[in-house]
């Protein structure tokens, strides 16, 4: 038998690799840290054996604020959302959400399982949220101390809407910022003019507050540096994200080098890993990124003394989590998105509205939240009417018009309208648009059959 002899060097590398192999992929041979130790001493001394015995899955459907509806409608229409409420033996009920349901088989993997087991969860964000809600409510610790020692008490959050009339973009800027927010986020669209909305909000805006643009990774003919020197003039200016072609990670690294604002990667090819040491961005977006993922990509960001944050959209409950996970990473310090800002209610009884652009993180045991029963079912049930598609009427400055169909269930080609490969755009062409419903008229009928037809419609001045 032949025996392959390994130097000292390729040993310690094997040893490395599978120490690290092990550890990324949760083996149980890894032990938790002594601080997370603790807490599942103290959860064994305080409820015994907890285990989880029943999962309840709730489909919802949330109502946005009146005077976001009429734009949200037409981008996404009504919106649902799963939440789960997690029972043990010992009486802990603990609370999730996801945007869409898990399937049986993954909510089986939970059932009989102690919290604990699911340290690090890359399983599912929604369920996993409610294990570390049980888990922190055994120990009776607050979730942010399951992930480390505690970096800010204050967590920065932002607000959301979307890309439509500049009256409309400054309401949202008056009304966020009254309620103590002092980011809004939202993605470009080029059937509305950047700089006349910037315009419009600006005129509005209370000193210090700040505009995240989202590119979408850049779907346009306009000339990037350009176009963002010319939006860095205002001051409400704050940061754009994925304004380049995602790939690029050499262009990322060059334009950091020639405009004065942040520049925020999201989409990472290569799941926030070169980019970060090739330096091609000033903060980082880990969207819906499963916990066990969250908190390696936080060492790396960390150990380059990177800012970022985590973009999980759901309610309170996801704004809670996210709070908790921020308060303990780091260099989680750039604002946060969540959205539950734009919904009317909500399943849990507290609120964490920000004071000054900031939302405090709680000091009670878990998640802190408690569940709301009868909203709960009234949201079960809520009914809201399907947005249907209508048309975009844009009317550029020398009178052309053009039209396109929007569709809800299509939301990205309102800021990508390029992935239909119908006409070059560009995000500062002098253009106002509409929104036309369906309201009955031949002219309607007769207009949308013709862009069936045509992909886009363009019509000379008259």
């Amino acid at each position: 038998m032949n025996h392959r002899i390994q130097s000292p060097r390729q040993s310690r590398r094997l040893f490395l690799q599978g120490t690290t192999a092990a550890f990324l992929a949760g083996s149980v041979a890894t032990p938790l840290p002594p601080f997370l130790q603790a807490a599942q001493q103290q959860a064994n001394n305080n409820v015994g054996d907890l285990r989880v015995t029943e999962i309840e899955s709730h489909e919802i459907t949330l109502e946005y604020h009146d005077w976001l509806s009429y734009q949200f409608n037409h981008f996404y229409g009504p919106v649902k959302r799963t939440v789960y409420v997690v029972h043990t033996n010992r009486g802990l009920v603990g609370l999730g959400e996801s945007g869409s349901p898990e399937s049986a088989a993954t909510i089986k993997k939970y059932q009989g399982t102690n919290p604990f087991d699911w340290v690090g969860d890359e399983t599912s964000l929604g369920l996993g949220t409610a294990m570390y809600d049980l888990m922190g409510q055994a120990a009776g610790v607050p979730v942010y101390k399951l992930f480390g020692q505690r970096y800010r008490r204050w967590v920065p959050v932002g607000a959301w809407t979307v890309s439509t009339h500049p009256k409309r973009m400054a309401e949202a800027v008056t009304r966020y910022a009254a309620r103590g927010y002092r980011w809004l986020k939202f993605h470009l669209s080029p059937f509305e003019n950047i700089l006349d909305q910037f315009k419009a909000m600006q005129a509005v805006a209370p000193e210090g507050f700040k505009i995240h643009l989202d590119f979408t990774m850049h779907g346009t003919n306009d000339h990037v540096v350009e176009l963002l020197d010319k939006i860095s003039a205002f001051p409400i200016a704050g940061c754009y994200e994925d304004p380049l072609f995602e790939k690029d990670i050499e262009a990322y690294a060059e334009l950091r080098q020639r405009i004065k604002l942040p520049v925020v990667l999201h989409h990472s090819p290569l799941g926030a890993t070169f980019e970060v040491l090739r330096r091609a961005a000033d903060s980082y977006i880990l969207g819906h990124a499963k916990i066990g993922v969250a908190m390696r990509r936080s060492g790396l960001f960390a150990a380059a003394n990177i800012p970022f944050m985590l973009q999980n959209v759901g309610g309170h409950i996801t704004r809670t989590m996210t709070t908790h996970m921020q308060s303990a990473f780091k260099t989680a310090s750039f604002h946060f998105q969540c959205d539950a800002e734009s919904w009317k209610s909500d399943v849990v009884k507290e609120r964490q509205e920000p004071t000054n652009g900031f939302v405090r993180v709680s000091e009670k045991p878990g998640l802190g939240l408690t569940l709301d029963r009868e909203e709960l079912q009234r949201l079960k049930e809520l009914k809201l009417p399907a947005q249907p598609k209508w048309i975009i009427k844009t009317r550029f400055a020398n009178g052309t018009m053009m039209y396109n169909i929007a569709d809800p269930q299509d939301s990205l080609f309102m800021v990508r309208p390029d992935k239909r490969r119908l006409i070059p755009m560009s995000y500062n062409s002098p253009v106002t648009t509409e929104y036309w419903d369906d309201d009955g008229s031949a002219a309607y009928k007769l207009m949308f059959q013709r862009i069936e037809r045509e992909g886009v419609v363009l019509v000379k001045p008259k």
